[in-house]
């Protein structure tokens, strides 16, 4: 033992001084200096025996020079022991140890939630009183398939989505110069001409605030708060509603005076814009009031790509068409006119 303390302090060897109370370990290439500096033949098999903790002694070696051997394997064995206990791990902080009761259970697979339907197959669907509306012989093309005018509104259709289509228009105003041209009655029938049409969506909002009759021709209940979704107020599941696979419509239950403070709100752009984009509908009409009676129209005006101007053939003038166009110019584009109730032409009466 005092040879292996002199030997450590000796020129080129490792400078540092051992001490048998400080739990070092003892090295490998030390252990094996060690046994040669104790005459164990060099051609032994150089096993590390504080590893293994099963000293070999060597066949020709003394008997002291065994013991010494064994000593300092023990030796080894208790400085490896005392080194393990001090770079053992340090116990684990509350921020990082797990939370009882969870760390012995396996973690479950994280289950996502289910893709909800699309906007469109979500709204309220309400379907048509077809029986109702045969007895009543209401004044809807979808029961008249045969007849000139549900002819006249399928080509007012095609022409009106050709137009559309090559234009990348979505939003048509339907409305007439002045009262009782059948604006209304032109809107219900083109929707459900429109909704006809496989693989197109159509919807149809009633912002006739002064006379709303979208409810009326439909035979559908008037309980819609056009004012109250144009707002914010009500979500689009909550107002539109699907009276067929196609086609959805916004309703207005009861006439406002405050029907163009409405549509100049800048709300109702944003309402707007977002039901074009949230329905993904092909075409969208809306239904307003008279053009020259009151000024819903021209506040309107910004939301639209064009104007559908329906004239009656018994009372709509000239002058009345050209005090719309003038109206329309710079604002939007003048689709076209469809005359209403146009004499001679042999078009079937609804409702007689």
């Amino acid at each position: 033992m005092k040879d292996a303390i002199n030997d450590a302090e000796a020129p080129g060897t490792c400078g540092q001084k051992l001490e048998w109370d400080d739990p070092i370990a003892m090295t490998q290439q030390g252990f094996k200096r060690f046994r040669r500096r104790k005459g164990r033949n060099s051609s032994d098999p150089e096993h590390d025996t504080a590893l293994t903790g099963q000293p070999q002694s060597a066949p020709n070696a003394p008997q002291q020079g065994g013991e010494n051997a064994r000593e300092m394997a023990a030796a080894a064995r208790s400085a490896q022991a005392d080194e393990g206990r001090r770079f053992a791990r340090r116990p684990e902080s509350s921020r990082n140890r797990p939370l009882e009761g969870i760390s012995d259970t396996d973690p479950k697979p994280q289950r996502l939630p289910a893709n909800l339907p699309e906007m469109w197959e979500r709204l309220h669907r309400v379907p048509l009183d077809i029986r109702g509306h045969q007895v009543a012989r209401s004044p809807l093309v979808n029961f008249f398939r045969n007849s000139p005018t549900a002819n006249a509104f399928d080509l007012l259709r095609t022409r009106l989505l050709h137009s559309l289509k090559a234009q990348g228009w979505k939003r048509v105003a339907v409305a007439a110069p002045t009262a009782g041209c059948g604006a209304t009655f032109s809107a219900v029938n083109l929707a459900l001409s429109m909704a006809r049409v496989p693989g197109t969506r159509t919807v149809l909002m009633d912002l006739n605030f002064r006379r709303p009759g979208v409810a009326s021709a439909l035979k559908l209940p008037p309980a819609g708060d056009m004012p109250g979704f144009l707002s914010g107020e009500l979500t689009l599941a909550e107002h539109l509603i699907r009276p067929a696979a196609s086609l959805a419509v916004g309703l207005t239950a009861a006439p406002d005076r405050n029907a163009a403070e409405i549509l100049h709100d800048g709300r109702c752009a944003s309402v707007i814009d977002d039901m074009v984009l949230s329905t993904s509908a092909d075409v969208t009409l809306f239904d307003l009031p008279p053009v020259l009676e009151h000024d819903d129209t021209a506040a309107f005006l910004p939301q639209v790509d064009g104007v559908l101007l329906i004239a009656d053939g018994t009372r709509t003038t000239a002058a009345h068409l050209a005090a719309c166009e003038k109206l329309f110019d710079g604002q939007t584009q003048l689709l076209g006119v469809s005359l209403n109730r146009a004499r001679g032409a042999g078009l079937l009466q609804f409702g007689q």
